[in-house]
């Protein structure tokens, strides 16, 4: 992870191609309104299958898919009718952001929030005498001086009664005030981007895993390996393999869903009921379960064989901690509002802290370079090749500062202490937000999640309850509208997105119009379609998780901080605190120093979360897998074997999209089970 000074000085040569082509771009708000239009059905009406919060989500690839199918069509009659690398690069990064954006990267967290305080408020929960005084008019559609279960909250979870219409005119302004606080973190996170792009993908070369299936389809090239030429990756007879497995598997499972004649193939299998389902251990094992999804093994090939190996090592490290707990008769409590267990949970926040110092540390002659060139006004350019960026340096150091003074200047206005606002957009962004982009550009997770919250953090060094109810309020809008929940992360969007420009030679400084309109689209479509499904179906009988799970946890934490039920900070926690920091210095020092070392810190980072917790087991077939072949084949047989797991990522990821597509007219339409959930 070291850099050099002389790669400062280095740049690439300018790509010679636009991202900003007409056709490719009304072509690409099409594919945006049904890519928004496909995900909010699937995911909050269906919701059996979830197609759009994946870092890659599966909505993407299938509608690539389609496109390129049609264009080979198109491309028989005429070549004028097909589309060139750099346009379908253009519809690929709008679709993209626009799955992030209707998915859990905004509006399934967003939108509920909205309505949840007022609809679930109780006289056993007491929420309208702790939360309605506290929360500003202008936040939310219902009037916090009036009683639980307003019309607009209600009709939203119980559905509209005949004759009755969707109160558009109460959600206009909490929604463009809550529209200006997105807007704000697009801005920090594009900025943000900008700024780690060239210290991630050209100083250390990162290899953005999830860049990988998307670049090979679109380019459509043969590749040369060892001498040879293999056919392109849609002509390659290895990927067509490896689709047919997925493919196979799931589509029995699908059959077995139709007729239960069928023989059904299990994708999971849950530990905690096959081995540890007997006192003590029944109680104080984290959830287990193994996962076999082809997609996942896929993706994880990719990865070098000491992060591979250090995800599911230190995963099932944790379980075994929970064993021996038990087997000594402790029974440690859970993170608030996290599945891990608290003496993890405090170990993971000193491995981020540290890993974040560290990286600052590897970085730091690329941002020494930066800060002195921001403050020489009359040169156009901070570092050579600054042109090529997406922004230039000193636009994306400024508009990433005054994006977030901003953002905490709106979390004030919402009832929150200026300086707390501060601190929990700082742990959220350079932080948790960095950890999370980092575990997608080098690890390749598909699945964004962490185990804390800045609010754990403040554990450490005070009591909740002293913040006050205003604090705890708005608390709880940020914890389930940005903190809680990471997945569908705008910023790996971005992040992928530039390095995919670079394998295309496109231009990444015309990808900003292209982010924006897409944003802007994805924003008005997915926002309609959040509200007119739940008063259409009601929430109650949509997807439990986005509407009686993230937005209600959030306010029973903070309810039940302020009732004083929830446990204060222990000694043994900041003890944890302190091991997770010097765990992650000593891996962070050996691997520096000894080549062979076998532990990686990211895997360290995340084993804890609900990501490993699903990708532990495909983390360990990938490695024993990837041992095998360069074991006993090379980096020549791993080279070439690598269309046959890509195919895998394909395949699994199609068969989703075609069982959720008879799934969007029939809600009750049975479909598989992905080993995704």
């Amino acid at each position: 992870m070291a850099v050099s000074p002389s790669n400062l000085s280095q740049s690439k040569e300018t790509p010679a191609r636009s991202a900003l082509s007409l056709k490719a771009l009304l072509i690409g708000l099409i594919c945006v309104g049904v890519t928004c239009v496909l995900v909010c059905y699937a995911e909050l009406v269906v919701g059996k299958i979830q197609i759009g919060y994946l870092q890659l989500p599966p909505v993407v690839v299938g509608m690539l898919a389609l496109i390129l199918g049609i264009q080979a069509i198109l491309r028989k009659l005429s070549e004028r009718l097909s589309l060139a690398q750099h346009e379908l690069y253009t519809i690929y990064v709008m679709m993209l952001l626009a799955s992030m954006v209707s998915s859990r990267g905004i509006m399934e967290k967003l939108i509920p929030l909205l309505v949840v305080p007022n609809y679930f408020a109780s006289p056993t929960n007491g929420w309208a005498s702790m939360f309605f005084k506290w929360i500003p008019k202008w936040a939310v559609p219902w009037d916090p001086h009036g009683p639980p279960k307003q019309f607009v909250a209600a009709r939203f979870f119980d559905g509209l009664r005949p004759g009755e219409h969707i109160p558009w005119a109460l959600w206009a302004f909490p929604l463009a005030a809550w529209g200006l606080f997105v807007g704000l973190l697009f801005t920090a996170f594009l900025c943000l981007a900008a700024l780690l792009r060239r210290q991630w993908a050209d100083n250390e070369r990162l290899t953005f895993p999830l860049a990988q299936l998307p670049l090979e389809m679109i380019r459509g090239e043969n590749i040369t390996i060892g001498g040879s030429t293999q056919p392109s990756f849609l002509k390659n007879r290895l990927m067509w393999l490896g689709f047919a497995i997925p493919a196979f598997v799931f589509g029995l499972k699908g059959l077995h869903q139709y007729a239960p004649a069928v023989p059904d193939i299990t994708t999971d299998f849950d530990l905690n009921s096959l081995l540890f389902s007997q006192p003590p251990y029944n109680s104080a094992i984290g959830f287990f379960h193994v996962y076999i999804s082809f997609m996942a093994i896929g993706f994880f090939y990719l990865l070098p064989s000491d992060l591979l190996f250090s995800l599911w090592f230190f995963f099932l490290l944790t379980r075994l901690e929970d064993i021996l707990g038990a087997r000594f008769g402790y029974q440690f409590p859970t993170m608030p509002m996290y599945g891990c267990k608290t003496y993890q949970g405090y170990q993971f926040i000193g491995c981020y802290l540290t890993l974040v110092g560290y990286m600052i540390y590897t970085a730091r002659p690329y941002l020494r370079a930066i800060w002195s060139a921001l403050w020489t006004w009359r040169r156009p350019v901070c570092l050579p090749g600054e042109e090529n960026e997406l922004l230039p340096y000193r636009f994306a150091t400024f508009g990433l500062v005054g994006s977030v003074l901003l953002l905490a200047l709106w979390l004030h206005l919402l009832g929150m202490s200026y300086w707390l606002a501060l601190f929990e957009l700082g742990v959220g962004i350079f932080v948790i937000a960095l950890v999370m982009a980092r575990s997608t550009s080098e690890a390749g997770m598909l699945m964004t999640e962490t185990c804390f919250r800045p609010t754990d953090i403040y554990r450490m060094v005070g009591d909740l309850r002293n913040l006050g109810p205003a604090n705890l309020t708005s608390l709880a809008f940020l914890d389930a509208v940005m903190l809680r929940d990471q997945r569908g992360l705008i910023l790996t969007g971005f992040l992928d997105s530039m390095k995919l420009a670079d394998g295309l030679s496109v231009r990444r400084r015309t990808l900003v119009p292209v982010f924006l309109l897409a944003f802007i689209t994805a924003l008005l479509v997915s926002g309609y379609y959040s509200i007119h499904l739940p008063y259409t179906y009601g929430a109650v009988q949509m997807y439990s998780y986005v509407y009686q799970g993230n937005p209600v946890w959030a306010f029973t934490d903070a309810a039940s901080t302020m009732n004083h039920t929830n446990p204060n900070i222990q000694f043994f926690d900041i003890l944890n605190f302190g091991i997770g920091i010097l765990v992650t210095v000593l891996i962070v020092a050996l691997r520096s120093r000894l080549p062979w070392f076998p532990f990686h810190p990211l895997g360290y980072a995340l084993s804890g979360s609900w990501t490993m917790m699903v990708f532990w087991f495909p983390c360990l077939v990938a490695w024993v897998l990837k041992s095998l072949i360069i074991r006993y084949g090379g980096m020549k047989l791993y080279a070439r074997l690598r269309p046959l797991f890509l195919g895998a990522v394909l395949g699994e990821f199609i068969m989703a999209i075609l069982f959720t597509v008879p799934a969007i007219f029939n809600r009750f339409t049975p479909t598989p089970t992905f080993p995704w959930p």
